[in-house]
């Protein structure tokens, strides 16, 4: 099979792969339908994250089963599935209290590239879920959507506690970001601030569901959500970077009392105990236990009530994987959309 390699800072070359086998006899192997470039993929792209050698890359997939192992019992060949960026056994502990993504048996499904015409997929059971039936091709993108910047979004607001009535922040205008807008508006927020800089992605941000953009940041972001929150702080801030700045926005922002979520992968982020401790925030963050909301919003999908595929505004063939991440790089794009 083909697949991406990252070799080097700004170097992705797509290049023949060994096929992938089952392993252990809860492994799966998928046929690729779709995958994407990440926002978090773009760290290692840039240099930012070391790069060892040739890499695969990518860790968002759906496709068709094309092959289980012998102890796989909840899909079959043939089946459309959507999987989490972590393999999960979905029946230990942590999995049972809702966090897959700290599975005790957990395995990185991105280790071995799913921006690939194959993936194999480790727990399969646990990890995979499978729509009712083969989806129509304008479902795809958002069931893409669903294996990571989605569910993350959701994890977001979830982990922010928002609720219905409130006001919501959210920080980044990604395609994290946007989600989580689509997120708070899901779970009932009144008032929805995105901040951004971009006016495609405001628009965007408003028709998943914003009624205020804000496009100052820094600390003249913050003066301004204490401007529209009369003076106090929004309810509930989700941080969707992962920077020192972006994570100071969002604690500034918050009103006593209140909570942020955060799903940005932190780099060089550092909080001051003392000053959180006065302000009387709640913070709570992580790797997003997709796995935990995928029935839901796969539903939510196919039932046409969210349309998250529509922050994948660039669509290439898989073989062009290389300027999917150039473009993403270059903020000309929000999202890149591969096809095999």
């Amino acid at each position: 099979m083909r697949g991406a390699v990252l070799y080097a800072p700004r170097d992705v070359r797509f290049e023949e792969r060994d096929d992938p086998e089952i392993i252990n006899p809860t492994d799966a192997v998928i046929r690729t339908a779709a995958t994407c470039v990440c926002g978090s993929d773009l760290w290692d792209y840039r240099g930012i994250n070391p790069v060892d050698g040739p890499t695969p890359f990518g860790h968002e997939y759906v496709g068709v089963v094309e092959e289980v192992g012998s102890d796989v019992r909840t899909v079959k060949p043939g089946q459309f599935v959507i999987g989490s960026f972590f393999a999960s056994d979905n029946t230990c502990a942590n999995c049972r209290n809702g966090y897959q993504s700290s599975c005790l048996h957990r395995e990185l499904v991105g280790a071995e590239g799913c921006q690939s015409e194959r993936i194999r997929i480790p727990l399969a059971d646990g990890t995979l879920v499978a729509t009712p039936d083969q989806p129509a091709e304008e479902h795809v993108a958002g069931l893409l959507a669903c294996s990571d910047v989605m569910g993350t979004g959701w994890y977001a607001a979830v982990a922010a506690e928002v609720r219905p009535g409130d006001t919501v922040v959210v920080v980044g205008d990604g395609a994290v970001g946007l989600c989580a807008v689509i997120a708070a508006r899901e779970l009932g927020a009144e008032r929805i601030i995105a901040m951004s800089r971009h006016e495609p992605r405001q628009r965007l941000a408003r028709e998943f569901g914003a009624t205020d953009i804000v496009a100052e940041r820094g600390e003249e972001g913050v003066a301004r959500i204490k401007e529209l929150t009369g003076g106090i702080g929004a309810d509930r801030v989700l941080e969707c970077v992962g920077t020192q700045e972006s994570m100071r926005q969002a604690l500034h922002s918050t009103r006593p009392g209140g909570n942020v979520g955060f799903v940005g992968v932190p780099h060089g982020v550092a909080v001051d105990g003392e000053e959180l401790f006065s302000s009387h925030v709640g913070l709570r963050g992580g790797p997003a236990p997709v796995r935990a909301y995928l029935p839901d919003l796969i539903d939510r999908v196919l039932s046409g009530r969210i349309n998250p595929g529509k922050v994948f505004d660039l669509t290439l063939p898989l073989e062009q994987v290389a300027e999917a991440y150039k473009a993403m790089d270059e903020r000309r794009a929000i999202k890149a959309l591969l096809q095999p």
